[in-house]
């Protein structure tokens, strides 16, 4: 008979202890233990596999399958491995449900949908405005592990969705659903049936409210591949984003558009982002950028006023790092005497995208001078380049792509690194700075 037992489970890391202590002693962070009641039972083994050359293992069975998403696609570096177990992470209401519907209908083959969060009419209600009632599309509504591995080997899908790992628990686990015992326990076993059968599954992982997935960090270890579904619910552009693969890089971005029918792909992306761009209008700046291997042109838009007496200047961002902009505002102050300290700065990307990328820099310095000197950057202009705290334009990766796509766009003058090279289009003239006063003055901007 199995016996219970009480262990105390780090939520971040998944490290159990016999008892409770302040500091988890597998990842060093404080206050994470919390008290699980586990079921001590026998482990069953599964028959040792015979060793073998490398050379004699064949690659073309870790061949990826096209999703028929092809945004999706991108991102995996063609498509999901058999008997893979990626993992899909994202905010509430961001379309995660959505995603995997479209790709249960556009893949082929049987597949199986499980549903432990909602019930099967509501999921029929979805596929129906998604046009995703295929006769091959199995539909569980089940929270149960074994029944769930039981229904697996009943139709012997191509494909399995877990939508969401946090709801299924097992029984034998003793731990109530969503524990970091269960989740830790249903996530291995599902990764053994996926090897065992050699079948692709797909979890939907819940994320906390720093945008972290939820659950102990084991589940990320065991899976194959962790993507990060990402974007501003009040806006219509998603993101997707391979954090883990271990089948391929993890520098591709997928665009998707959320339309009345579904999730559309973008495959000019800087066409959506400049659709609506509004020229003459002081404080916007191009800047050309790089996410993964796209190169994307995006709006910056910054917003200045007089801070009132006494009071400390307020600094808001929407898509830019909080933290870089306090340091680019400190760098105009000191560097280019642009009184910075004396005015609230807003600042902005457009679109509802959020980057981190050091080619932003200089562009967000440009936007925030002309927004206080009420001077407009001419239309055809775009910025890119790392700032420094001295004051200096260093130089960004993958120059060429980003001139590129400026070009392609119609743009015809860029303000950049001293050391960037030519750009390969005859259209289109780099205007190559040192510091950041010799920007702000190629720009016709009064600092």
């Amino acid at each position: 008979m199995a016996k219970s037992r009480i262990e105390h489970v780090c939520t971040d890391c998944g490290t159990t202890h016999t008892k409770w202590a302040g500091q988890c002693s597998g990842c060093g962070q404080w206050n994470t233990l919390v008290e699980e009641v586990a079921i001590a039972s026998v482990p069953t083994i599964a028959p040792a596999g015979a060793a073998a050359p490398i050379g004699r293992i064949d690659p073309q069975t870790s061949a990826p399958r096209p999703t028929g998403v092809d945004e999706l696609d991108r991102v995996l570096g063609g498509g999901l491995v058999p008997g893979s177990v990626t993992l899909l992470g994202g905010e509430p209401g961001i379309g995660k449900s959505t995603l995997l519907l479209q790709v249960l209908a556009a893949a082929g083959g049987t597949s199986l949908y499980v549903t432990a969060e909602e019930s099967a009419q509501q999921v029929r209600l979805r596929a129906e405005r998604l046009d995703a009632v295929r006769p091959d599309l199995w539909l569980l509504s089940e929270t149960a592990l074994p029944h769930l591995v039981n229904a697996i080997d009943d139709t012997r899908p191509e494909l399995v969705v877990v939508d969401s790992i946090q709801t299924v628990h097992d029984p034998a686990l003793g731990s109530p659903p969503g524990s970091v015992v269960q989740v830790r326990g249903c996530a291995q076993q599902l990764v053994n049936a996926a090897k065992q059968r050699g079948i692709p599954v797909v979890l939907v992982g819940h994320v906390t409210k720093e945008g972290s997935l939820a659950g102990p960090r084991v589940l990320e270890h065991v899976v194959d591949t962790v993507l990060a579904f990402e974007g501003e619910r009040h806006h219509a552009l998603r993101l997707l984003r391979a954090t883990k693969h271990r089948f391929g890089p993890t520098n591709e971005l997928g665009l998707f558009e959320m339309a009345g029918h579904g999730l559309i792909g973008v495959p000019d992306p800087s066409e959506l982002f400049l659709g609506d761009r509004r020229t003459g209008i002081p404080g916007s700046c191009i800047a050309p950028t790089i996410d993964g291997q796209r190169p994307l042109m995006i709006e910056v838009q910054a917003l200045t006023t007089p801070a009132p007496p006494n009071v400390p200047a307020r600094r808001t961002t929407q898509g830019i790092d909080s933290n870089r902009m306090a340091l680019l505002l400190a760098v105009l102050q000191q560097r280019a005497r642009v009184p910075t300290a004396q005015h609230d700065v807003y600042a902005s990307t457009v679109g509802g995208v959020r980057l981190a990328e050091p080619g932003l820099d200089l562009a967000a310095c440009l936007a925030i001078v002309s927004a206080m000197s009420d001077i407009p950057l001419p239309p055809d202009l775009v910025a890119f380049g790392e700032v420094g705290l001295g004051g200096e334009i260093r130089q960004v990766a993958h120059t060429p792509r980003r001139l590129a796509e400026a070009s392609r766009l119609g743009f015809k003058r860029a303000i950049g690194p001293r050391n960037a090279p030519e750009p390969e289009a005859s259209n289109l003239r780099l205007i190559r700075v040192a510091t950041l006063p010799e920007a702000i003055a190629a720009a016709g901007l009064r600092g």
